[in-house]
């Protein structure tokens, strides 16, 4: 079978959190759990054939239910932040919880990545499985209007693949910016920083953003300054850099403006010299927010590794933060009758 379930805890409210390992032919392996339709686990083999697991995580699922913790869970209904923790729909304001200062930040508490999703459908393709998880956000869950009923796909190609698929419909017009929060060192090792693997990203831009990183509704180019990554560079070698929101957040945390258009592209590649492994991101979303795990300190990582700034980096696949209350961003809410659809591909070679 390349589709093992069993189960990974249970809630304090007797609710059980099931989990699915998936495998291709090539024995890439990822795991995924019910609770927030997290990536716990994801194996990819280096340039010797030895496989490790690159994402972040915990071993035990209370770990995962500590405030904030969105390691490798799909996180919304508006992922990234929205400035004022709210938003106007026909004439209607609509509150969120402020959980970021005074704006919202990937709508929690009680989002999507805190909730228990379920198995779907599957296919149990021996080359190349796939799951299929859904969840029904309620009409005023987390103060967004519309029930919005959720799927997303997980699926490993036999080129060694991991493809998201994203969908989504409602039955009221409301925001909705969904994208996979999957902390990677593609190293293999997380008691290693990251600062020494190499990035490269596909952008002209970055959006501009204020102290508070909402946007101020500028895009500011890339040349000349710390956020250019059209060429290689390793992620240490401009993070300190004299720029105020680097010093000010300790990293990179700002969403980039892709080049490419509407439909899919590759956004960008990870490079680690040691295992030798790539990672090439490929999205037809227009951003992607580049987070170097700043100021995060955490005691229960898997084997009990403790995770510390820069351990990881997260590529978040995405429309821009706080897209409502920006006209010159490419974003529309979605409206009852349409669908909105996305998908994001990390695919896995060496060198």
């Amino acid at each position: 079978m390349s589709l093992d379930k069993s189960i990974f805890g249970i809630l304090p409210d007797g609710t059980e959190v099931e989990s699915y390992i998936l495998k291709n032919t090539g024995g890439m392996t990822a795991q995924i759990i019910t609770y927030g339709c997290r990536i716990v686990k994801l194996l990819v083999p280096d340039k010797r054939g030895n496989f490790g697991d690159v994402v972040l995580g915990h071993d035990k699922l209370e770990d995962y239910l500590a405030q904030g913790d969105v390691f490798g869970a799909v996180v919304g209904r508006f992922a990234n932040r929205i400035g004022g923790a709210e938003f106007t729909i026909d004439g209607k304001r609509y509150a969120l919880t402020a959980n970021n200062g005074r704006n919202s930040l990937h709508s929690a508490p009680g989002g999507i990545q805190d909730r228990v999703w379920r198995l779907k459908c599957s296919n149990h393709d021996d080359d190349a499985p796939s799951a299929t998880f859904s969840y029904c956000s309620k009409d005023g869950e987390c103060g967004f209007p519309g029930n919005l009923d959720i799927t997303v796909t997980y699926s490993l190609s036999t080129d060694n693949a991991l493809i998201i698929e994203y969908t989504a419909k409602t039955d009221h017009e409301t925001p909705v910016n969904l994208t996979n929060h999957s902390y990677f060192n593609i190293s293999g090792n997380a008691k290693k920083d990251i600062l020494s693997q190499e990035l490269q990203i596909n952008a002209d831009y970055i959006t501009a953003v204020g102290p508070d990183l909402i946007p101020t509704g500028e895009l500011l180019p890339v040349t000349g300054t710390a956020y250019d990554f059209n060429k290689p560079k390793t992620i240490g070698q401009d993070i300190r850099a004299n720029d105020s929101l680097l010093k000010s957040f300790g990293g990179y945390d700002h969403n980039f403006v892709l080049k490419g258009g509407d439909g899919m592209k590759k956004a960008g590649e990870l490079y680690d010299q040691v295992s030798e492994r790539v990672m090439s991101v490929f999205t037809d979303m227009p951003g992607i927010q580049v987070y170097t795990a700043n100021g995060i300190t955490v005691d229960t990582g898997k084997g009990g590794i403790k995770y510390r700034s820069h351990h990881a980096i997260c590529l978040e696949t995405q429309f821009f933060p706080d897209s409502m209350h920006h006209e010159n961003f490419p974003y529309q809410n979605l409206k009852p009758g349409e669908k909105y659809e996305h998908t994001t591909i990390y695919k896995f070679t060496v060198r």
